[in-house]
């Protein structure tokens, strides 16, 4: 086992998946519930792994344990082994590999995260820790300000929804955020500059931003961050995808290595 392996193995699921978007996701939400303000304690343990209780059945976690999981179940099964790779360095690494594949930046990966051994090593909730996307800048800044984000943070990691979409089923939310949904680029910041949203709400109920002519949406928690002092970030980006990618790639990492004690550069 070496970590090209495990590397090429993840290249070719996300290419006969097209799951890129949904392992970004799992690795989002598995180390971000990390705080240490009100709130205290939280790493990337793979706790999602059980859904008895706990993290696999938040509903901000909706459609990992049961779509993003099992489709990294064949890797997890060739691959993990305790003291070697963890089922959370897993998330992280597929994460990593994702983004470079649809067009990202290369993005450092260290082992050594400690998997739970059971639902009971969750946070109490997602509530505090994970982000709502019908909420603005105040939010936003309660949520990632005590994970020791700055401001220039949150926006470099919102312009993660450069791919994927929201799934009314999962979220409630409907829609894909940009035009080229699979292509990992600073699109989400030129297009949120470009477009004028209408008010949408979906069928289930959730208030969202639609461009009529696309059909790409944002979330009022994006369409916040054109307010001072946010929006220089996002002219920054939209302007220069250099400076997103550097400031993206310090930011993930820092969210996937946050908890975490005595990681390692090899596998």
């Amino acid at each position: 086992m070496s970590l090209a392996d495990i590397t090429t193995d993840l290249k070719a699921l996300i290419a006969e998946k097209n799951c890129g978007p949904i392992l970004i996701r799992l690795s989002w939400h598995d180390a971000g519930v990390y705080s240490q303000g009100k709130l205290t304690g939280g790493c990337p343990n793979a706790a999602m792994r059980f859904t008895d209780g706990g993290e696999g059945t938040f509903g901000a976690n909706a459609g990992l344990p049961t779509v993003a999981i099992p489709l990294l179940q064949p890797i997890t099964d060739k691959y993990v082994t305790p003291g070697t790779i963890s089922n959370a360095d897993l998330w992280t690494l597929a994460a990593n590999v994702a983004i470079e594949v649809m067009g990202g930046p290369a993005i450092p990966t260290r082992f050594g995260r400690s998997d739970a051994k059971s639902s009971a090593e969750s946070v109490e909730s997602q509530v505090g820790r994970l982000p709502d996307g019908d909420k603005g800048v105040d939010h936003l800044r309660e949520i990632f300000h005590p994970k020791g984000f700055s401001d220039r943070d949150i926006v470099a990691l919102s312009g993660a929804h450069t791919v994927g979409g929201c799934h009314a089923d999962r979220s409630g939310f409907d829609g894909n955020w940009t035009e080229a949904p699979r292509k990992f680029d600073n699109s989400y910041f030129t297009e949120m500059l470009a477009k004028e949203y209408s008010d949408e709400t979906t069928a289930q109920g959730c208030p969202q931003k639609k461009h009529g002519k696309s059909g790409t949406i944002m979330l009022i928690s994006d369409l916040a961050l054109l307010e001072a002092p946010f929006r220089e970030y996002i002219d920054l980006y939209a302007k220069d995808q250099k400076a997103f990618f550097k400031d993206y790639v310090s930011a993930w990492v820092k969210l996937q290595e946050n908890g975490c004690q005595g990681l390692r550069d090899a596998l």
